[in-house]
């Protein structure tokens, strides 16, 4: 006998988390219907979804009058629309639509523009710096691939504390930070002989004779100026005495390059300039 179809509906106020699979009604609720595989759940922090395998869209972000999942409402980091769920028939993909990047598990991050497939069964989605707040999108896929941890307005948002760079600085950084923007699973930064080899190709390649050091220098100064004590916002972790293990210089660019993302400092869209 086949699972009954039921159409896209709000989820009821006593679902608090999907981290635990889902959720159980209990005595005194009507539970949730049965879900086929494909179904998604999604919560919010005051709202969710369900929704069965079919063509939907679910939007989420800060206005709450135009989404449908209603998230960092009083937070101007977060875009009025700062993402959406699309069923494409039996598969469900999230595109980040906002400034911020999310961050996914893995320590995998979708930047602006990037769209992801959902796989597995359970994927919470943070937006936000844990310096000042984090909002969570929690995603439920019926059916999914388990992981590892899982358990059964009208104003403009505002930017969130980005960093100036000078236009060689913005390159050389894009150069370096290639495979995260392009959305590379694990990323790491490039070589620097490929940040030599790269802005040798540019429209800035005349400005200065190209070679590891010089690339070198130019993150390294960066590194400094937006780790000084008088720099503000100050950014850490990006100093030798403040990160353990090696190897050390690897471990410092992708600090770096993870504040500048997390920042919207640098975002997808600069990778014009390199590829150019």
């Amino acid at each position: 006998m086949s699972t009954p179809v039921f159409p896209p509906q709000i989820l009821p106020p006593w679902v608090r988390s999907l981290a635990a699979g889902v959720p159980e009604a209990p005595d005194d609720a009507d539970p949730l219907p049965p879900a086929p595989p494909g179904t998604v759940l999604a919560l919010g922090e005051a709202v969710g979804w369900v929704v069965p395998p079919r063509p939907f869209e679910l939007l989420f972000g800060r206005d709450e009058d135009n989404v449908n999942i209603p998230l960092g409402v009083k937070d101007k980091r977060i875009s009025r629309v700062h993402g959406r769920l699309v069923c494409h028939g039996t598969e469900w993909t999230m595109r980040n639509e906002g400034r911020l990047p999310m961050l996914l598990p893995g320590d995998t991050m979708l930047l602006a523009g990037q769209e992801k497939l959902i796989e597995h069964s359970y994927t919470p989605v943070y937006i936000g710096d844990l310096a000042e707040a984090v909002h969570c999108l929690e995603i439920r896929l019926i059916g999914g691939r388990r992981t590892p941890d899982d358990g059964a307005a009208d104003d403009e948002t505002a930017v969130p504390g980005r960093h100036e760079l000078t236009p060689v600085e913005r390159l050389v950084l894009t150069s370096l930070a290639q495979r995260y923007l392009r959305g590379l699973p694990r990323p790491q930064p490039v070589s620097w002989r490929q940040v030599a080899d790269d802005m040798r190709r540019t429209a800035l390649a005349g400005e200065r004779s190209w070679s590891e050091g010089t690339a070198a220098r130019v993150v390294s100064g960066v590194r400094e100026r937006l780790s000084s004590a008088e720099y503000r916002p100050r950014v850490a972790g990006l100093l030798r005495d403040e990160v353990l293990g090696e190897p050390l210089g690897n471990a410092l660019n992708d600090n770096l390059i993870r504040a500048l993302l997390q920042s919207a400092t640098l975002d997808p869209g600069d990778l014009a300039g390199l590829d150019g």
